[in-house]
């Protein structure tokens, strides 16, 4: 499968979930105290810092509207435009656009920051690297990226696919994801990992990278 059928995929399986996928996780945050605590570190770094702050995979804008209650010039990308019209119609004061993280439409460093919450999951392996490469160029230097996803049980496990709910996904060893931003001029300042709850129907660690463009 191309990189333009995958993207297509999980953008027609989002649409099709996207109602229900909003109702689901609209107040998510609310017993996540690690990380709201991440996102209040992330958006105090990218103000002092300046420039807007994109949420790639923004989904149905909820994590948008937070950064944007944080003080931060935030508006989201989704590849679904059933997500951005979501969430457009949830934060109409805000911007969400459909696109590609893999092709932004952003200019060369123009933003302060990037968040990716469990945005790049469903990137295949060989595909990942243009997205951080997208994600380092719209970066202004000393910029940041904040980047959430699921890890491998062993730092030897590289990758590897797992059976998610609306498309195929993919998990990471943390250390082989750092060594991928640091390809791209992007430097791990911080890591956060959160064992699963007992009740959690998948048993994965949950990895937040946090890096800086030198």
């Amino acid at each position: 499968m191309t990189e333009l059928d995958t993207v297509r995929a999980t953008r027609e399986a989002y649409d099709a979930i996207a109602a229900v996928y909003a109702q689901k996780f609209h107040d998510f945050l609310h017993d996540r105290p690690l990380e709201r605590a991440l996102l209040d570190a992330f958006a105090e770094l990218v103000r002092t810092s300046g420039g807007g702050v994109a949420d790639l995979g923004c989904g149905p804008g909820q994590v948008t509207a937070h950064l944007h209650g944080l003080g931060l010039d935030a508006f989201g990308v989704d590849a679904s435009p059933v997500m951005v019209e979501l969430a457009r119609e949830a934060g109409p004061g805000l911007r969400f656009e459909v696109g590609s993280m893999a092709a932004l439409d952003i200019e060369d460093g123009a933003l302060g920051g990037v968040l990716s919450r469990w945005s790049v999951i469903h990137t295949p392996p060989r595909d990942l690297p243009a997205v951080l490469a997208e994600i380092a160029r719209v970066l202004a230097p000393g910029g940041h990226a904040l980047i959430a996803f699921p890890a491998t049980d062993g730092a030897h496990i590289e990758t590897e696919s797992y059976d998610h709910a609306v498309v195929t996904a993919y998990r990471w060893s943390p250390d082989r994801f750092a060594e991928l931003l640091r390809a791209h001029g992007l430097t791990e300042s911080a890591r956060l990992v959160i064992e699963p709850k007992p009740t959690d129907r998948r048993q994965f660690r949950e990895v937040q990278l946090l890096a800086r463009k030198a």
